[in-house]
């Protein structure tokens, strides 16, 4: 069994993740009393650990899934074992054509750049995940993890944002305890973490491994000096996706 982070034993961290269901139902009792959790279903570790403490917070009965391929998803197959898993009600919406719809308005003379087309797809995930929550009665969960927070691994206004975010205090080392002893699929627990966007995973995307960036976060221990400047060069970039939007406050005196 992979270790978890040194700073907190199991013990502790079952004790967290129980303390995470109760907020969650107390989010509910204050936001939404009697409204569903929707949220996004990838296939990957983090939706399906969400999607699992709902479940254990509200019951299956009002946890709703969306699953949203674009054309084709090769790893469609873990999203549906999860919703299976679970037991919970899911709906599948195919984005393909709004993906389609929105690069092929582009005037002729604007060039999308290839991240504006790759952060595209998880925008307009987003919005359907709304409209979806809003045509069910439900609050949209958001399903960041404390390492992908600390280096900004998430698109603005796509999957970084939600209504409540149960998750966000936890390291990638803890993300896949909680998968274990919530008795999730091992296959859905140790999948290789991986946007699904540009065709690599996130640790060849980031430079460095999740193990390495939690050991930091948890313990401000790092080996390598270097992968320790690019950790803060993106942590310090990437701030501002946390921060409530600056608005200007005039001075009426």
């Amino acid at each position: 069994m992979e270790k978890i982070a040194d700073t907190l034993d199991r013990e502790k961290l079952t004790k967290a993740m129980n303390g995470c269901i109760e907020w969650i139902r107390d989010f509910f009792e204050k936001n939404g009393k009697g409204c569903n959790a929707v949220l996004g279903i990838s296939g990957g570790k983090d939706s399906s650990i969400v999607a699992a403490l709902c479940v254990e917070a509200l019951g299956k009965d009002r946890v709703i899934g969306v699953l949203m391929p674009n054309g084709d998803q090769a790893d469609i197959d873990m999203a549906y074992l999860l919703v299976k898993h679970l037991g919970i009600k899911y709906y599948v919406i195919n984005i393909k054509d709004a993906m389609d719809g929105i690069i092929s308005a582009f005037p002729e003379d604007l060039e999308m750049s290839n991240q504006s087309r790759i952060n595209l797809a998880p925008r307009i995930r987003m919005s359907t995940v709304y409209a979806v929550s809003q045509s069910v009665n439900g609050r949209v969960a958001n399903t960041c993890n404390l390492s992908e927070d600390w280096v900004g691994y998430s698109t603005r206004y796509g999957d970084s944002v939600g209504d409540f975010s149960p998750v966000s205090h936890f390291t990638v080392q803890e993300m896949k305890e909680i998968g274990r002893i919530l008795g999730l699929p091992r296959e859905l627990v140790d999948k290789a973490p991986s946007d699904g966007l540009c065709g690599k995973t996130d640790e060849d995307n980031l430079g460095f491994t999740y193990s390495e960036l939690d050991r930091y976060i948890r313990t401000g221990e790092i080996d390598d000096e270097e992968k320790k400047a690019l950790i803060d060069r993106k942590h310090q970039m990437n701030l501002f996706k946390l921060e409530v939007m600056p608005a200007y406050v005039p001075d009426w005196k």
